[in-house]
């Protein structure tokens, strides 16, 4: 069943509640030191009445031995992130990590791409990218912001991710956790962070259909091939120009859509990171994170877009 949109503004308004709680908390300052103590004593003391309420819960569902009820809660990210917040979370990092890894893997795969979860030591995440476009630094990107998401939302308690690259002459290196995503940081704005907006129109989208979308002021183009929806942005690196009133067709011996632009005609490859098809050609187009979260089909948009020259 399809959510309701009261409830669909709701999952968005409480994924912000955190950062409303701190800016009402910051503004109490005004009234002096007292004020403010005042104020965090009583959010402490709201927070452990809940988390009071929710062990109870737990124990009970505990107590009758519903493995299936226990679950259900804990796949409401609402319920999980209360949860982990009061201790609670009956599954261990390694079970949250795994979980969200496959959440995620779908998507990666319709980006040719692969993430295997080798290990959890303390607080550090070691994981292993396969397959990807190698190609395509835009992909990647993609790739590994999607990962990373998956990873803080499941296990926020996660302080660092590793990826272990495979090298058969000595053996497994690990790249430390500062350059693991570094394409992703290194591509937003100082003191801005890529954000994720639900985009509800894009399951709209009938099998073969290609939208134009407006998100967060940047202009986003939309497909559905099969079950899969795909993003890109809205620009043409053959002929610099919109892709607006590019269609899908079928080439001659090929399997998957491609998508043509309607100004210069390139090829692109939108089941397999927006690759151009043209021979000869090394442009592709600019991927956009693409993910169901809480039920809902959301875009992370960065500051700056993914694949724009820099």
């Amino acid at each position: 069943m399809a959510d309701r949109p009261e409830q669909l503004e709701g999952d968005t308004q409480w994924r912000s509640a955190g950062d409303r709680i701190q800016t009402l908390l910051d503004a109490t300052a005004a009234g002096g030191v007292a004020a403010r103590e005042r104020a965090e004593q009583l959010v402490r003391e709201v927070v452990e009445l809940y988390g009071a309420g929710l062990s109870r819960i737990v124990a009970a569902v505990g107590d009758r031995a519903d493995a299936g009820m226990l679950n259900r809660l804990v796949d409401d990210d609402l319920v999980a992130s209360l949860l982990l917040v009061h201790g609670l979370h009956p599954h261990d990092v390694r079970r949250r990590v795994s979980d969200a890894l496959d959440r995620v893997r779908p998507y990666l795969g319709s980006h040719g791409g692969d993430v295997h979860l080798l290990d959890v030591v303390g607080d550090t995440v070691q994981l292993q990218f396969a397959g990807s476009c190698k190609s395509c630094p835009s992909s990647a990107v993609t790739l590994e912001l999607a990962v990373e998401d998956a990873i803080r939302a499941a296990a926020p308690e996660v302080s660092s991710i590793e990826l272990v690259a495979p090298d058969t002459a000595s053996g497994p290196a690990v790249i430390p956790a500062e350059s693991l995503l570094a394409q992703v940081h290194s591509r937003a704005q100082p003191d801005s962070r890529t954000a994720w907006h639900p985009v509800p129109d894009l399951a709209d989208l009938a099998p073969g259909e290609v939208g134009g979308f407006s998100v967060a002021d940047a202009l986003v183009l939309a497909c559905r091939v099969g079950d899969q929806v795909y993003a890109y942005r809205d620009h043409c690196p053959g002929c610099d120009g919109s892709l607006a009133g590019a269609a899908l067709h079928r080439r001659l011996g090929g399997s998957d859509p491609v998508l043509r632009c309607p100004r210069c005609h390139a090829h692109f490859d939108v089941v397999h990171a927006g690759a151009r098809l043209d021979d000869g050609a090394v442009h592709h187009l600019d991927p956009i994170p693409l993910l169901l979260r809480d039920g809902v089909l959301s875009l992370a948009v960065p500051a700056e877009p993914m694949g724009a020259p820099v």
